[in-house]
């Protein structure tokens, strides 16, 4: 693909190309935009319009709905040994096997059988009702309105003018800067439904990538509400918003700067053509125009591009949920009957105790179970010291890497983070928001 030299007048485009191109932007990104960041409230219930769909069909369909997860799950479980993908690498053959477990408690749930251990509201029932279900239906329903927002320039319009931020900061493309705001106000499934999409399309490397899937994909705003209500925040909602993502995005900064994100491979997709963002001077407005009205000439009919990306959300879907429920129960498991992430605890026990934050010994324990579900650190810390809860308040969202639904997302992507990698960089955020958090809970509490 011919890129012109940042500094050479862009190119003027043929009339009818540009009428083309300056009306799919407009109106596609206008569309895309308002889907996926413009929260609006119907009813009693302040979301963007992409949740409200997502809602109305679990209230018109409720069972429907839990049992197309089921299917979505099967279809998971068996397409890995139908294709033989199971034999080609070791880590291939142990997600085959999980799916297969993801299936065998799926069924369960759904058909309420099994121990009470699993049927128990705050277990099985938990991760397929509120995590399984609205993820399996968000992800296919998100990608066929994520043409809008890829496709057809708002990418290259929100790159241009965000690129000597986020490039000298986090050391990712202005275009990232989509990717952030789609997990905040959207979920972190949509924000790495777009990752997985722009790194296939050659638009990522893979540090660039990685970076953006362990540094952005934070739960949504919607259910920092539930950990704000659960920990006796609400009454400084907008405190607890806006310092929770001021620290997410520092640790985030930090983090790209060490090992393994800082040695992560410059090199995009095997199977993609790159497509870097180029470094943008001077005329910021008329480059952005024409970079976003260029692109949305070049990518074609919307109809092509939305079946091309809903065909992706249903792969992902099929690859993300069975692994949610099988690695997200045994961590559950782990987190609620065996001492494991006491043990582990102990990394983090140094820096809350030297900081003299109170019940230490239970906030050791909360930034560890994060791991397994981001959730838990606010159930263990609804009922602690004011400062305490606060710190949590902000670990559950900052810490952002959790086996019961990020993981298995950000391995549906194909990016290349390891497990290992993956906990290295989750210890690493863990370690860097007690530090951050705790000095601003002594001061707002």
């Amino acid at each position: 693909m011919s890129r012109s030299h940042p500094d050479a007048t862009p190119p003027v485009q043929p009339l009818p190309h540009r009428a083309v191109g300056v009306t799919r932007f407009l109106v596609y990104s206008l569309i895309g935009a308002v889907m996926f960041f413009v929260p609006v409230t119907i009813g009693a219930r302040s979301t963007i319009p992409l949740d409200h769909i997502v809602g109305l069909v679990r209230a018109a369909v409720p069972q429907a709905t839990v049992w197309y997860a089921l299917v979505v799950i099967l279809i998971g479980a068996v397409v890995p040994f139908a294709t033989g993908r199971w034999r080609r690498t070791r880590t291939d053959t142990v997600f085959a096997l999980l799916n297969v477990v993801g299936l065998v408690v799926g069924a369960m749930i759904v058909l309420r059988i099994g121990p009470a251990w699993l049927l128990a509201e705050d277990m099985g029932p938990y991760l397929y009702n509120s995590v399984v279900v609205p993820v399996g239906l968000i992800v296919p329903i998100g990608s066929i309105f994520l043409a809008l927002l890829t496709h057809y320039g708002l990418m290259e319009f929100c790159g241009v003018f965000l690129q000597r931020l986020m490039r000298p900061l986090w050391h990712t493309p202005g275009r990232a800067s989509i990717d952030a705001v789609a997990s905040f106000v959207g979920s972190y499934s949509l924000g790495l439904l777009i990752t997985g999409q722009m790194y296939r399309e050659g638009r990522y490397t893979a540090r660039e990538a990685a970076i953006i899937a362990t540094g952005f994909s934070t739960v949504s705003a919607t259910f920092m509400i539930i950990v704000a209500k659960t920990l006796g925040l609400m009454d400084r909602w907008n405190l607890y918003f806006w310092s929770t993502l001021v620290i997410t995005f520092v640790v985030t900064a930090l983090t790209v700067r060490v090992w393994p994100l800082q040695a992560m491979p410059q090199q995009y997709h095997p199977q993609a053509v790159p497509d870097p963002e180029e470094p943008v001077r001077g005329q910021l407005l008329r480059r952005a125009w024409v970079a976003s009205t260029e692109a949305a000439v070049r990518a074609g009919p919307l109809h092509r591009n939305a079946v091309a990306t809903f065909r992706t959300g249903i792969t992902m879907a099929t690859t993300i949920l069975p692994i949610i429920l099988s690695v997200g129960l045994i961590a559950l498991v782990l987190a609620r009957f065996t001492p494991v992430f006491e043990w582990v605890g102990y990394l983090f026990w140094p820096i809350i105790a030297l900081m003299g934050l109170p019940d230490a010994d239970v906030v050791a324990t909360g930034a560890a179970a994060s791991l397994a579900d981001m959730f838990v650190p606010a159930i263990l810390a609804a009922q602690l010291d004011p400062a305490a809860r606060w710190v949590m308040g902000i670990l559950c969202i900052s810490e952002i890497i959790f086996f019961s639904g990020v993981v298995p997302c950000i391995h549906a992507t194909g990016i290349p983070l390891g497990m290992g990698r993956l906990v290295v960089v989750w210890a690493e955020r863990v370690a860097l928001t007690l530090v951050l958090a705790i000095p601003f809970a002594y001061l707002v509490t």
